[in-house]
């Protein structure tokens, strides 16, 4: 007769990864959530222009392209690859969103860089109060 009391060093791995799903779930919708709040430029436009692509500018901050932090070298090329991914080149456009106090050069740089790709561009403002 064989006993039958082993104890097995296995354990089982579907709870961790129920674990591991759920905050993959959690941090993907909080971090959609977040959003950076700067005081943007008024203006009695009541135009709400469509935006594919969205750069935006802090006075202190990174720059950032589609949410994410980016330099200011590298972005003429990333503008260029999510371009390349569109199926709707021809009406693409690009919403820079600039805080009030970004010096005018630093936005006419963005503006130079959707001209060379033949882009719209669109400064975003807030309405007068």
């Amino acid at each position: 007769m064989k006993k039958r009391s082993k104890v097995s060093a296995e354990f089982s791995m579907s709870s961790l990864t129920d674990i591991i799903f759920l905050l993959l779930i959690f941090f993907m919708l909080t971090s959609s959530m977040v959003q950076i709040n700067v005081q943007l430029p008024e203006s009695n436009s009541k135009t709400v222009a469509p935006s594919d692509l969205i750069v935006m500018m802090t006075q202190k901050g990174p720059l950032t392209f589609n949410g994410k932090k980016i330099d200011k070298s590298a972005l003429s090329k990333k503008i260029r690859s999510e371009l390349s991914k569109m199926s709707n080149k021809e009406n693409a456009s690009i919403s820079i969103v600039a805080e009030v106090g970004v010096p005018w050069k630093k936005i006419n740089d963005i503006i130079e860089i959707a001209s060379k790709l033949k882009l719209k561009a669109h400064i975003a403002t807030q309405p007068r109060k």
